[in-house]
């Protein structure tokens, strides 16, 4: 049987309808980039599938990497000069199955050349919002600072405060520590104590993160003295649906960023992919200053719903594929 009901592939198919047209209408061009890479992804809290393959390769590796994200294929058309892009479509990620997680998901990630991720943030809003309106629903938007809604809500400084002042604000809340950096803490006051009273009928665009979680955004100073990541998460409820970046173009500073994720992962005892060399050359070559986002379809689709469950929007979850 099934996963989801008729209705619920019925939704799936009206939502990657609206999402064409939405991109049609704005002049944004729909392409396809490779599901295999020769690099995978080196963000230490990201696990990519490896796949091995037969044929000939002519000196090239067999082993090839499942895309976690269409990011760094479309950042190599940008570049080379496409404009204004997206894809929809699968990406993968091993070891996340479960209630919210299917290890093979779909993804829409786009870029805007010229833009930076403040601008950005409207755009996706008028997205979601024009998603929720397929079912009479409709939400406002909210723009706030991650430092400000750790202080509002925890009375703490997120960039200030000791790791066991962020130890204490998780309550009564027990977590194995073994292991935890100072942004695993500050990840879990997060999830366990500021998503679950995010305003269900609200969407919540959170900005300027800390220095450290800048993953593939710029940074800048955010005029207190302390550098910000400029990038932005946003949340429907107390689904994370999007995170999205004001892009870096700085290839020296992502290599060492790469490099830095390489460390991290081989103390850990993980497996460390290969660097994606293609795009490294290139921001060499130039990418143009743009800002990005990736949203989870799916996760979209489980909020439409009001279900909690990946499976429900799923033909097949990974139980029954």
């Amino acid at each position: 049987m099934p996963s989801a009901t008729r209705d619920s592939l019925r939704l799936r198919a009206w939502l990657n309808r609206l999402v064409r047209e939405f991109f049609h209408a704005r002049n944004v061009l729909e392409v396809e980039t490779p599901v295999m890479s020769l690099a995978g992804n080196t963000d230490p809290n990201i696990v990519s599938f490896q796949v091995e393959f037969s044929g000939r390769t002519d000196g090239a590796p067999r082993t090839r990497w499942l895309r976690t994200s269409p990011e760094f294929a479309l950042k190599r058309l940008l570049a080379a000069g496409i404009g204004d892009c997206y894809e929809l479509g699968r990406v993968f990620r091993d070891g996340e199955a479960g209630g919210r997680h299917n290890p093979e998901f779909t993804m829409l990630e786009w870029y805007r050349v010229g833009w930076d991720h403040l601008r950005l943030i409207e755009e996706a809003a008028e997205l979601v919002r024009a998603a929720l309106a397929l079912i009479g629903r409709d939400v406002s938007l909210r723009v706030v600072r991650y430092r400000d809604i750790y202080r509002e809500a925890l009375g703490i400084d997120p960039f200030t405060a000791s790791e066991g002042e962020l130890r204490a604000a998780l309550g009564d809340i027990v977590i194995d520590a073994a292991g935890l950096n100072r942004d695993d803490w500050l990840d879990l006051l997060m999830t366990h104590r500021l998503q679950p009273s995010f305003d269900p009928d609200g969407l919540l665009a959170i900005v300027d993160y800390p220095a450290s979680q800048c993953a593939l955004a710029g940074l800048r100073d955010d005029g207190d003295g302390c550098p910000v990541a400029e990038r932005f998460e946003l949340y429907l409820g107390s689904i994370e649906l999007a995170n999205g970046y004001h892009e870096l173009r700085d290839p020296a500073e992502q290599r060492g960023r790469f490099v830095r994720d390489g460390v991290l992962r081989q103390a850990r005892g993980d497996v460390v992919p290969p660097m994606d060399e293609h795009l490294l050359s290139a921001l060499e070559a130039g990418l143009p200053a743009c800002a990005g986002v990736a949203l989870g379809v799916d996760r979209l689709l489980m909020a439409m719903l009001e279900t909690m469950r990946i499976a429900d929007v799923l033909a097949f979850d990974f139980n029954r594929a």
